[in-house]
């Protein structure tokens, strides 16, 4: 008998899936040795059928050789989704976000793409629907860039594979990835090796439906980057589809370990369409004297939705986030962060900007910064400020700064307005007509994002990209 038919007389409410359930991948294996001591087991009397049925179906879609070199991850995210439902409007992580665009879509996996690999540049990790297409084992100095199965079973693989989790705070989405990620990018920085060009992550969608049948293709990238100590690096993330109208389900998965004194400076660019939908996790690990700096600009997608975790692992650590969020449509525009100080002189700042400019737009910012007992003579600063540009454009917030030691010094903002009537009176004044007024003010208010971003090429391109959608033609 499956394990997974085993819940049925436990639940009388259970409705079977469409099809007949089977074991999920792995679970004879050793799940307690990777699952963190920390994590709830599973409640056997519960399993969401819908949930279940696309996890099958995620895993019916992968070869068995696929398989193995993610096994550890399949099997701890197939234990976890036995229990785990489709999050609704009645839990605290998605009260303003609603995922039933999702649900009610008819969802299927897409299929390994037909992309050659001299499309990307040097040094490009190119992944298409999940898929890496492109790589370069020898980046420069040791660095590789590529996917795990290329590596092969050497040091750097039994590296990587030995700090790969399924950490304590991942959702169900973060498990739909474990189980349907068919291969595992990766970034390997040596210790002391500082790469000087940047690392460009480059995602397209080639899988689609339309609008109209209700289909929609999911994809599961994942990509794991190590630092070793000393190490620096620029990684650029860009999601786009590969053909406007296509609609896609981007379910994609960031792992970044930093170890001592290693930096990494990360950007983050997402202008999918807006009939996609687009969830991440971006998970940071730092460890004592690292740093991390991130800027974030995401424009596309009807659901957009980043969970963003750190994790301060040491004394002297430097996080750094800013985030630029822009609705031009019936979007919603989602960012849930956490960010967890455990040592001493830790230093963290947090800037989230959003502009919505459509009345059916939607910001949701749920951060959470959390200073334990022994983050002693931490230095902690957060601020939202949201602009509203039409009357029934919304925007939530909840700024969450929870201090439990004693000796720091921290704050936390939240501001919402429309334009200022004394900042366009003052340009008007100048002779700048008003409409000219209004684009220039909404676009500095984004710049002071943008212009964060260390990569000259990436900026100019998102600043063309943010007055395109401003101001179409």
């Amino acid at each position: 008998m499956s394990s997974l038919s085993l819940l049925h007389p436990i639940n009388p409410q259970f409705k079977p899936p469409s099809k007949p359930p089977r074991q999920l991948a792995g679970r004879k294996s050793s799940i307690p040795a990777i699952r963190s001591s920390l994590a709830p087991p599973p409640q056997l009397g519960f399993s969401d059928p819908f949930v279940l049925d696309l996890a099958e179906t995620l895993e019916d879609s992968l070869s068995p050789s696929t398989l193995s070199p993610l096994r550890r991850i399949r099997e701890a995210s197939s234990e976890r989704l036995l229990s785990t439902p489709w999050p609704s409007r009645k839990d605290e992580a998605f009260r303003f976000t609603d995922t039933s665009f999702l649900r009610s879509s008819s969802i299927y996996p897409a299929p390994r793409p037909s992309v050659e690999g001299g499309e990307f540049g040097l040094g490009d990790l190119g992944i298409v629907d999940g898929y890496v297409v492109s790589s370069c084992r020898d980046f420069s100095e040791g660095v590789v860039v590529g996917s795990l199965a290329e590596v092969g079973s050497g040091t750097i693989c039994e590296r990587i594979l030995e700090l790969v989790s399924d950490f304590e705070w991942g959702d169900l989405f973060w498990s739909v990835n474990g189980v349907g990620a068919p291969d595992l990018g990766i970034v390997y920085v040596p210790s002391g090796c500082q790469v000087e060009n940047p690392i460009r992550l480059r995602y397209f969608c080639a899988e689609g439906g339309d609008g109209e049948s209700g289909k929609l293709a999911i994809s599961n990238p994942r990509v794991f980057v190590l630092v070793e100590k000393g190490g620096e690096v620029d990684i650029v993330e860009e999601f786009v589809d590969a053909e406007e109208g296509k609609c896609c389900w981007v379910n994609t998965a960031l792992e970044i370990v930093i170890s001592e004194g290693g930096k990494v400076r990360h950007s983050y660019v997402q202008n999918q369409s807006l009939s996609s939908a687009h969830i991440k996790w971006t998970s940071v690990r730092q460890e004592s004297e690292s740093s991390y700096q991130l800027v974030e600009v995401s424009t596309g997608g009807r659901l957009s939705r980043h969970n963003l975790h750190v994790q301060q692992l040491g004394p002297n650590t430097q996080t750094e986030l800013s985030t630029l969020h822009l609705a031009v449509g019936e979007q919603t525009q989602d960012l849930h962060s956490r960010l967890v100080l455990d040592h001493p002189r830790g230093y963290s700042r947090q800037l989230h900007k959003c502009i919505v400019a459509h009345s059916q737009g939607q910001v949701v910012f749920d951060g959470n910064i959390k200073v334990n007992r022994c983050a002693q003579q931490t230095d902690a600063g957060q601020l939202t400020r949201s602009l509203l540009l039409e009357p029934r454009a919304t925007v939530n917030v909840k700024p969450n700064l929870q201090i439990i030691a004693d000796d720091v010094k921290c704050s936390h903002g939240a501001a919402i307005s429309d334009l200022e009537e004394s900042q366009l009176f003052y340009l008007q004044a100048r002779g700048i007509d008003l409409k000219t007024a209004r684009k220039a003010l909404v676009f500095s208010f984004g710049a002071e994002v943008i212009s964060q971003l260390p990569d000259a090429l990436t900026q100019k391109k998102v600043e063309k990209q943010i007055r395109d959608l401003l101001d179409p033609r």
